[in-house]
């Protein structure tokens, strides 16, 4: 069947007979190639039904589908022609692992973080009724979404549509999963939902046997009042959805093609919003992805067979040691809580909730909730410690400066995944975290260079320092660069690695990974430079960067970030104050945007490896104009 898919609506050609088989290829094809490639599988086997029968209704481009973070677009790049792509999937200059606009023409919008897709939608919805167009607009979000606010800020916006008799499709994909197992007032809610035997009229009947829409698994429109010949005479318990004035139908088999397929096609006439509320299965069709549908929610390469990683990471990983540490200190100090947004494998967390249910708390996909949340226990005087990766904490920016800076509330937040993170690509690199914040007032600012300062961060920042505190730490094993010559960790306090002159290299946490191999290149070309580990971005310690004055007349900052607003232009602008006669120099990344590829691949790309940073370097201290 796949081989008849070549070009977007292809699918059309199908015989209805043969959808089963076309959706087992899919998963066979998907599962062949993530295995090889790493990437979203669970997600993506779960919504084969639900993408084929909206590509069996849609039209393609003509047609928008917005889905929400989008690594379950993996069937609808199939399904648009893409399949010789996912040979390269997410590596370095081949298809991205998320929707792209400047990949297809059916790619209506770019994603990659959470609870955005009803929004966009609206706005696309918006933007076709003023220009007179009648495309179909979908969105497509998991239930995980809905923990978000911006979800519901859209559906509150979504309301008003109804008035106007404008058209937009909202499919709520229900597999009772985000990355971990949902949590929260909404789960339950549609847990609740998915339970119920009754239908609701408009006047607020009970009626078991009309049923429009049905209950998973039962036949359509059995026993419909000719009266009430429409989708929207007849709906099911959404009420929530319903008294905000949004029609809601559901809850649907989201494994049956042609239930699927009939749904769509009636939702389609009406003129006002709709939520169509679709159960699936994630990770279906595959045993393990339908076990632990967390550990396959996003896999590096793996035997299809055993369902086992090809290669393991080999050591502690900078999360391990962070989560370990807090629990350990948990241990001994009754309060330090610890909150994640959906994530406690992913952060780690999860170590945290075994040991201390009743201090563990998981928020769902709400950064900015997490954040505030923390702020009103630190204002309580309890220790909250927050997980979060780089790229999330984004989202929480307001609340950094607003609820925890103002008050210099003592909270820990664990900036996991800072730097590059590699294939999920421009959505998830974690590149801009010092410069947001570095520009809050009252917080402390530190990168470690190694596992064992890392740990130590932790601790002084839970039993030591005042106010907030972030530690930034990549993705991966922790190296263990210099753990032999430790020295205690003072606030605001960097040290001195290698003591020479002439050059001075200043690489910011992980990138002395590149930096100590700088150093060496330059040792072998007879050069003396010196090598610093600042481990504080905020506070600066500007007594020891003022120091490197005398004696070098080069100094270089490194760091895996964007250069606006980083670290290298806070060290220049120190050193520029104290009217330094020498150069500076900064490496970083510059005003872009970086795609997926790997970390070392990425490095290279941007000039940020240790052969580009040396050569860099060598014209620099040669020119002496």
């Amino acid at each position: 069947m796949l081989e008849q898919i070549k070009h977007p609506n292809d699918i059309k050609s199908i015989n209805p007979k043969d959808y089963r088989l076309l959706a087992k290829e899919i998963r066979k094809f998907l599962l062949l190639n993530v295995s090889r490639t790493g990437g979203h599988l669970a997600s993506n086997l779960g919504a084969v039904e639900l993408t084929m029968a909206l590509h069996l209704t849609m039209d393609f481009p003509k047609d928008q589908l917005v889905f929400d973070v989008g690594h379950q677009s993996y069937v609808h790049k199939i399904l648009t022609g893409r399949m010789e792509g996912f040979k390269s999937l997410r590596q370095y200059g081949g298809m991205s692992g998320f929707p792209k606009r400047t990949e297809s023409d059916c790619d209506a919008f770019h994603s990659g973080h959470s609870s955005t897709s009803i929004g966009v939608a609206l706005g696309l919805a918006q933007a076709r009724d003023l220009k007179g167009t009648d495309e179909t607009i979908v969105a497509v979000l998991g239930d995980g979404a809905l923990s978000g606010g911006m979800a519901y800020e859209a559906l509150n916006n979504m309301a008003r549509l109804r008035e106007k008799k404008q058209k937009l499709i909202v499919v709520l994909n229900d597999n009772k999963m985000s990355i971990s197992e949902n949590v929260g007032g909404m789960s339950g809610y549609l847990n609740r939902v998915r339970s119920k035997k009754e239908y609701v009229d408009f006047k607020g009947n009970i009626e078991k046997s009309l049923m429009q829409i049905p209950l998973v698994g039962e036949p359509i429109a059995k026993g419909l009042k000719k009266s009430k010949d429409s989708i929207k005479q007849l709906f099911v318990p959404g009420m929530m959805f319903e008294d905000m004035g949004i029609t809601y139908i559901g809850p649907i088999d989201g494994h049956n093609v042609p239930l699927l397929v009939e749904t769509f096609e009636r939702a389609k006439k009406l003129d006002e919003p709709i939520i169509l509320h679709v159960v699936t299965k994630k990770g279906k069709g595959y045993k393990f992805a339908e076990q632990d549908p967390s550990r396959f929610h996003g896999v590096n390469p793996f035997n299809v067979r055993t369902g086992k990683a090809l290669k393991s990471g080999g050591g502690l990983s900078y999360t391990d040691i962070f989560s370990e540490t807090v629990t350990a200190l948990a241990q001994e100090d009754p309060e330090i809580v610890a909150v994640t947004a959906a994530m406690p494998e992913g952060t780690g967390l999860s170590k945290f909730r075994e040991r201390f249910p009743e201090r563990f708390f998981d928020v769902g996909i709400a950064e900015q909730h997490a954040v505030a949340f923390c702020a009103g226990m630190a204002a309580k005087g309890l220790k909250p410690v927050a997980a979060v990766y780089s790229t999330f904490l984004q989202r929480a920016y307001d609340q950094l400066l607003h609820d925890v800076g103002i008050g210099r509330l003592n909270m820990l937040i664990g900036v996991d995944r800072s730097g590059l993170v590699g294939a999920d690509g421009e959505t998830h690199q974690g590149i801009f975290d010092v410069t947001y914040l570095s520009s809050i007032p009252n917080f402390t600012v530190m990168a470690p260079i190694n596992g064992k300062e890392l740990k130590e961060m932790v601790t002084c920042a839970l039993k030591e320092f005042d106010g907030p505190v972030a530690v930034k730490y990549s993705r991966g094993s922790a190296s263990n660069l210099f753990e032999e010559q430790y020295t205690p960790l003072k606030k605001g306090k960097g040290c001195i690695l290698k003591q020479g002159l002439d050059i001075a290299l200043i690489p910011l946490g992980n990138m002395m990974e590149e930096g100590i191999l700088v150093y060496e290149e330059l040792i072998k070309d007879g050069y003396t430079p010196t090598l610093v580990n600042p481990r504080f971005v905020k506070p600066l310690d500007e007594e020891l960067i003022c120091s490197l004055m005398d004696r070098h007349r080069l100094i270089v900052t490194m760091e895996e970030g964007v250069l606006n607003g980083g670290f290298g232009q806070q060290v220049t602008q120190i050193l520029t104050e104290h009217d330094y006669k020498g150069r500076i120099r900064n490496i970083g990344i510059d005003d872009r945007f970086v795609e997926h590829g790997s970390v070392g691949e990425l490095r290279k790309m941007l000039g940020l490896d240790s052969a580009s940073m040396t050569h860099k370097i060598k014209e620099w201290i040669g020119d002496k104009a």
